[in-house]
């Protein structure tokens, strides 16, 4: 039997090639976020500046949530990133430093600087000195650096807004390199240090040193790391930047798998529709229906064996392509490597083949169940199609679909609510399709009268093929809706996700000006400077971080943490507006913290009451709750102590400070007054901070918009190739009707109304499935039932769906044409 089929198959060489493009393009995509997975998953960075240095300690950054139960140990244990660098205490040196086999241990540390207006990364010169050009290793007061200096040149580096000068004792290519004594007094950590660069005697085993540093080290919390595990030292935003393509990869390639099963079980069962003649025969002379249902899964294996070979070779490419597309974006750092093993090829081709199978299975089924006689009568015009099992799995996807609505607007609140999305989307284009035979001959029905009045014979055509073709017009119709569905769904929810964000920001915000250093922080004594300057009503210290309750239990943390604001206790209540509802900002002090309303009723505790906080280094702090406010939904923050906030900070000083002008002060005035405080600071307007939120959030947008994009891309091509196979597979019609007198203009014309009338429906189910999706998500973030947004993304999806549509309806019309028409007429179908 599969030999019979893989002979025939020159007779219909359009199905196979639309089936192998929908095979081919799957197994892309999902190769794709397979690869991304494992490189989150490996998280691997090269070591650059301390490529030389075998062994490699740094802290650990991740961070394992408490349990409600902690003496259960079945309880899951949820995991998150410690959002600042988390440094080794320099009292650990010793317990190094005696290990067999390790010649030396040295602290390094990093930390920018600015050097005539230039940001600078710095380093200390002993834990990987680099080759010198010229000079020498710099001593105390002096500095080794790259650029247009000379040795014995002296220089100004700013660093944390304080300006000091420098003597140049070598230059090297890149960088800039400080006596350990001053690297470590400017970092501003002493006591601490980035990581241990550990050297190894001559003929040392190095993975037995590292072995034997891990077990000196047993319960510090070091990490011990050798190859290219080292470069997570230089770039430790590679852990989480690891754990952000895993999401990213999990989420995406999951909808992927869902969509390449919905497109390629449509374009199969479409194959087989206009295959049903030739199935029918082979039921008329003897074949069973399990000789049939083998062919059908054979020649799908085999088209998938070949689609997915081909999809490999793609996927590699665009895998990488992909990856640099994120690394762009700042999601994980550029010196990561992107690695594409045989773990996710071996997902790709097996879920391929999977897919296929099943979709397969589907589409061979009624062929093979049906009688001979029956097969025959129905080949030519199908009109049977609602089975119970079509129907029992439609009610379910409908069921699914409206639980997530529910759950969307009971349960969930702000941005996380998107997470619904994806699903929502698949489940109601899933219920729509398997329903859509049914939904499509009733829209003909509505279109029929008005169609036949505006279009004359070419919409009385139209209508009388599209009465008689309805089964098959639906599967025309669910690319369309499914192109639809999913491009405005996921466009709107990022949309509206970046707009509710942006004004959640700007309302919490009163400030006139900002100060902020490109050097990682400013001085803690400047804001003292500040207020005094004339026309400076408030100001307020910033840092920001993301931290854990670490008790009492909070059931509504997750592995991402909590937003912690710091502000000052001076100045919070005129630059923020948050209004208390119990409690005063001037009590932020000390070790105290002020929650979100909601947030403090879930954890039990109230005005007085401690807190255990996990910050960002990991340090843990018992703060007392004195303010309690209403925070807006999706968007809670915690307020702590600016000086208590930047302590668990990588740069350990405040980031900005916020300033409110005094009425009927000139804010330009102002602003050239803040700008001569200290070196390196820069002043900017209210505008500057909304507008830097904004690229943030739309930096976030974007990175969803490229995962969103490919399979949006590939809903689409899927469409083409629907209509494409669908318009190629009516050759023997076309040539028919020019038998009978139609021209070729009116076949046209007659197509060009087919092909309206599809995307008119394709587009109203499309808008249903995005109104099902987004409505919920829209009314518990911001509650409107319309999505933020301009309305010409909604338009350009519904004109660039009809072009497709029309350009690929008409296109294979006018090639099927060119034939004659006696040709045409004894084509195969």
């Amino acid at each position: 039997m599969l030999r019979l089929a893989l002979r025939t198959l020159r007779f219909r060489k359009g199905a196979f090639l639309a089936t192998f493009l929908a095979m081919t393009f799957g197994a892309v995509i999902v190769l794709a976020c397979g690869g991304l997975m494992e490189t989150g998953i490996r998280s691997e960075v090269p070591a650059q500046r301390l490529a030389g240095v075998p062994i490699v300690v740094t802290a650990g950054q991740s961070y394992q949530l408490p349990k409600e139960n902690p003496d259960d140990p079945e309880e899951d244990v949820m995991s998150g990133v410690l959002a600042e660098r988390v440094r080794l205490d320099t009292d650990l040196l010793s317990s190094v430093d005696s290990v067999p086999g390790v010649a030396n241990a040295v602290g390094d540390v990093t930390f920018p600087t600015e050097v005539a207006g230039a940001p600078v990364e710095a380093h200390g010169w002993a834990a990987a000195p680099p080759d010198l050009r010229t000079g020498e290793a710099p001593g105390r007061g002096e500095v080794v650096l790259a650029g247009d200096h000379r040795v014995g040149d002296e220089v100004e580096v700013v660093v944390h807004g304080r300006a000091e000068t420098f003597t140049v004792s070598g230059i090297v290519d890149g960088g800039m390199y400080f006596a350990d004594p001053d690297a470590r007094r400017l970092a501003g950590h002493p006591d601490t240090v980035d990581a241990f660069a550990l050297r190894t005697e001559p003929g040392a085993d190095v993975g037995q040193v590292a072995a034997a540093v891990d077990e000196a080290l047993r319960g510090s919390g070091a990490v011990v790391r050798t190859g290219d595990e080292r470069g997570v030292a230089e770039f430790p935003e590679a852990v989480a930047g690891g754990e952000n393509l895993i999401v990213l990869a999990g989420v995406f390639g999951g909808l992927s798998i869902s969509v390449a099963l919905f497109v390629v079980a449509t374009t199969l069962g479409l194959s087989i529709q206009q295959r049903a003649r030739e199935l029918a025969l082979l039921r008329a002379i003897g074949t069973t229906p399990g000789q049939l249902r083998r062919m059908v899964l054979g020649e799908a294996v085999v088209t998938s064996l070949f689609a997915t070979a081909f999809g490999v070779l793609l996927g590699v490419l665009f895998g990488q392509w992909l990856f640099d597309r994120l690394a762009d974006a700042g999601v994980v750092p550029r010196e990561m490597v992107f690695h594409l093993g045989w773990i996710p090829m071996i997902v790709a081709v097996g879920s391929a083949l999977l897919i296929t199978l099943a979709a397969a299975w589907v589409a061979g089924r009624r062929a093979a169940r049906a009688r001979p006689t029956e097969a025959l009568v129905e080949a030519g015009i199908q009109r049977r199609w609602l089975s119970p099992v079509r129907l029992i799995l439609a009610l379910l996807s409908f069921g699914g679909g409206i639980a997530l609505f529910v759950v969307t607007i009971a349960v969930m609140t702000g941005p996380i609510a998107a997470s619904t999305a994806g699903p929502a989307v698949l489940l109601w284009a899933i219920g729509l399709a398997l329903i859509g035979p049914g939904i499509t001959r009733v829209m003909l029905a509505v279109f029929r009268g008005p169609v036949r009045a505006v279009t004359g014979v070419g919409g009385y055509l139209a209508t009388l093929n599209a009465r008689t073709r309805t089964v098959r017009m639906a599967a025309v119709v669910t690319p369309i809706m499914l192109v639809t569905g999913v491009s405005t769904a996921n466009i709107y929810l990022q949309t509206t996700t970046v707009e509710v964000a942006n004004e959640a920001y700007a309302e919490s915000l009163r400030a006139d000006l900002v100060l902020r250093s490109a050097t990682g922080g400013l001085p803690t004594d400047l804001v003292e400077d500040v207020r005094a300057v004339p026309g400076v009503a408030a100001a307020s210290e910033f840092a920001s971080t993301t931290a854990y309750v670490a008790a009492p239990y909070d059931d509504s943390q997750t592995e991402e943490g909590w937003p912690v604001q710091g502000v000052s206790a001076d100045g919070a209540g005129e630059t923020t507006s948050v209004a208390l509802t119990e409690g005063s900002l001037a009590d932020l002090r000390g070790d105290t913290i002020a929650l979100p309303v909601d947030h403090a009723a879930e954890l039990g505790r109230g005005i007085g009451d401690e807190i255990t906080m996990t910050m960002g280094d990991g340090a843990e702090v018992d703060v007392r709750i004195v303010g309690l406010y209403p925070a807006r939904e999706g968007f809670a923050t915690l307020l702590m102590p600016a000086d208590l906030v930047a302590e668990h900070t990588t740069s350990g000083l405040p980031a900005q400070i916020l300033v409110r002008t005094a009425d009927g002060a000139s804010t330009d005035a102002v602003s050239s007054a803040l700008a001569g405080l200290a070196p390196g600071v820069a002043v900017a307007g209210r505008d500057a901070l909304t507008s830097d939120y904004a690229e943030q959030q739309e930096l976030g947008a974007l990175i969803n918009y490229l995962m969103a994009g490919m399979i949006i891309a590939y809903t689409a091509i899927s469409m083409v190739n629907t209509l494409v196979m669908s318009t190629s597979a009516r050759r023997r019609e076309f040539g028919l009707q020019r038998l009978t007198g139609s021209t070729r203009a009116q076949v046209l014309r007659m197509m060009g109304v087919e092909a309206l009338m599809l995307a008119v429906i394709g587009v109203v189910l499309g808008t249903v499935v995005t109104a099902a999706t987004v409505m919920p998500f829209t009314i518990v973030t911001d509650g409107s039932l319309l999505p933020s947004g301009p309305l010409w993304i909604y338009l350009s999806i519904v004109g660039a769906t009809t072009v497709l549509t029309l350009g690929a309806t008409l296109l294979t019309t006018w090639l099927s044409l060119r034939p004659r028409p006696a040709e045409a007429a004894v084509a195969p179908a």
